[in-house]
């Protein structure tokens, strides 16, 4: 009668385990390095068959066909920054609906995230209504 069939732990299949674990690993790594050199090859390439030839016009500073008048500093309206903080805080709450609707269907679980999201959502709330309060939302 074999070891293995009288049920005697057996080294080998955790050594096999761990060379399995590694080897996905390995590929990973592998194809890390397979990226990079893809990367870097093309770039190399296009260093090399792109024709040079600097004139004054290419070194000026380009922006939407404009020529560059003034000063390299411009003031930004603050309101644009204040949308887009609030078009992420409202990307934010859709994401964790979904993981949230998932585990509200889950026995037992329920009540608790039912209240939790009442929470979050109430957070939002007064996010919101503050940003409608300081004239925020007004379109002008």
């Amino acid at each position: 009668m074999r070891q293995r069939d009288r049920g005697a732990d057996v080294p080998e299949p955790t050594v096999l385990v761990a060379a399995d674990y590694f080897q996905t690993y390995s590929v990973v790594g592998l194809l890390a390095v397979v990226g990079v050199l893809f990367v870097a090859v093309a770039f190399g390439a296009g260093r090399l068959l792109r024709p040079v030839v600097p004139t004054p016009e290419k070194l000026l500073t380009y922006e939407c066909g404009v020529d560059p008048v003034g000063e390299g500093w411009a003031h930004t309206q603050v309101r644009y920054y204040v949308y887009a903080f609030l078009y992420v805080i409202f990307a934010v709450d859709s994401i964790f609906l979904f993981p949230w609707a998932t585990v509200f269907a889950a026995p037992g679980y329920g009540a608790t995230t039912l209240v939790e999201m009442f929470v979050f959502l109430g957070f939002l709330a007064v996010g919101l209504l503050y940003a409608y309060k300081k004239g925020v939302l007004a379109w002008t």
